[in-house]
């Protein structure tokens, strides 16, 4: 099966082909010397319009691929979510549940949830230009792990379960905006995200963070997914 991260690079790698070869001579034309030799025998530089002009076009025909190569890349990043848990539940009881987490790094962390949904929570940093051209990726700290009730009448009166989540391991980079504001001049905007999914005995979910800085959950398996369509996901 072909690999849909070459597949979407190749026209990348094209486009800094060409800017390549079409730079070298253009930079030979535009600056090269071409006059004649001085009494060192050493060429000297001669004012060809021509060449100079047809130089000049081939390295703006270089920037511009450049360019095009940097926007694709860019595109392409932006499109791309990051994987950052994976968390798979069993029911202990009625409407109680066992959820496992794993991150990398890090060794699974078993909670116990109430309801028939839950909720993963982030504090979220977005760059502005021009970090954000530069590719620089948004910051996040995951802060609580709950359950939730899809009624609301359940929400207000049922039992409640919520768990910090400060332990995970990821720099809480809230605090380090606050503590030294001059080192992060280009944040944008500081928020929170979340996003909630069913519960189920042997649901299994990926958490990701995509390039914007929303929280976003998929099905793990394709059990998971087809026990979805069935409760109306």
């Amino acid at each position: 099966m072909d690999d849909p991260v070459i597949n979407g690079f190749a026209p990348f790698i094209w486009m800094a082909l060409v800017a390549l070869v079409v730079l070298i001579p253009g930079g030979l034309l535009l600056f090269g010397r071409g006059g004649p030799r001085d009494a060192r025998g050493r060429r000297m530089f001669r004012l060809r319009p021509v060449r100079r002009l047809f130089g000049l076009l081939l390295i703006l025909l270089a920037a511009v691929s450049a360019f095009l190569a940097l926007t694709l890349v860019q595109f392409l990043r932006l499109t791309t979510d990051v994987p950052v848990a994976s968390v798979s539940m069993r029911e202990q009881a009625p409407g109680a549940f066992v959820v496992t987490t794993a991150l990398s790094g890090s060794a699974d962390r078993d909670y116990v949830l109430t309801g028939d949904q839950w909720q993963i929570d982030a504090k979220v940093i977005r760059w502005r230009l021009p970090a954000l051209l530069a590719g620089a990726p948004p910051l996040y700290r995951f802060e609580r792990l709950a359950g939730r009730y899809t009624d609301i009448r359940q929400e207000q009166e049922a039992p409640r379960s919520v768990h910090d989540l400060s332990d995970w391991p990821v720099p809480d980079l809230a605090v380090l905006r606050q503590v030294f504001p001059n080192w992060l001049p280009f944040v944008d905007v500081q928020y929170g995200s979340a996003a909630y999914m069913p519960m189920f005995d042997g649901a299994r979910y990926q958490v990701y963070m995509d390039p914007r800085g929303a929280v976003v959950i998929r099905p793990g398996d394709t059990v998971t997914a087809e026990a979805l369509k069935q409760r109306g996901w």
